[in-house]
């Protein structure tokens, strides 16, 4: 297994899903950002007041802020990766081909039919795939906005080791 194939099969995820990441992490970034605060954890208010009225030895909260920060640190990592899909799939949507044009350098051709926003085709090890090329972000390189007639052969470019990471080749002539 490559593993840039499995990174070019990470990414392709937010970049063939532009619009819907777009939102998804538009309305998560914020709640994410938030819980990765040191505040942000239940329970932090009545432990701060209670340390600061002697209440608890100072062995007790050792454990808690060790849970806290695990906790932040997730929250960060997390956040820092919706950033990452945000700006994904922004470009995307846009029209930047964040991982088509890889895909159709790197990918094996095949023969496959399109039917409205899906596409249907056979990898050579025989095993038939239909996955959406939705119309805000259509899998198609490199002329985006090529023509493709419904039910007719098209050529299908996909990773070997990742099928679901395709393009649909619109170059003229046969390849």
């Amino acid at each position: 297994m490559n593993a840039i194939d499995t990174l070019i099969w990470l990414i392709d995820f937010p970049a063939s899903h532009g619009y819907a990441m777009v939102f998804i992490a538009g309305f998560s970034i914020l709640g994410l950002f938030a819980m990765s605060m040191s505040g942000a954890a239940p329970g932090v208010s009545l432990r701060r007041v209670r340390e600061r009225e002697g209440l608890l030895p100072g062995d007790v909260t050792t454990p808690g802020r060790t849970v806290g920060a695990i906790r932040r640190n997730v929250f960060r990592i997390l956040a820092v990766l919706m950033v990452a899909n945000l700006v994904i799939g922004i470009l995307s949507l846009i029209g930047v081909p964040v991982t088509r044009a890889y895909i159709h350098e790197h990918g094996q051709p095949t023969t496959g039919t399109v039917d409205g926003d899906w596409v249907t085709f056979t990898t050579s090890s025989g095993v038939e795939y239909t996955i959406e090329s939705n119309f805000f972000t259509p899998a198609v390189y490199p002329d985006r906005d090529a023509y493709l007639p419904y039910g007719e052969p098209v050529v299908v470019r996909y990773l070997p080791d990742h099928p679901q990471a395709f393009v649909i080749d619109s170059s003229p002539g046969p390849r």
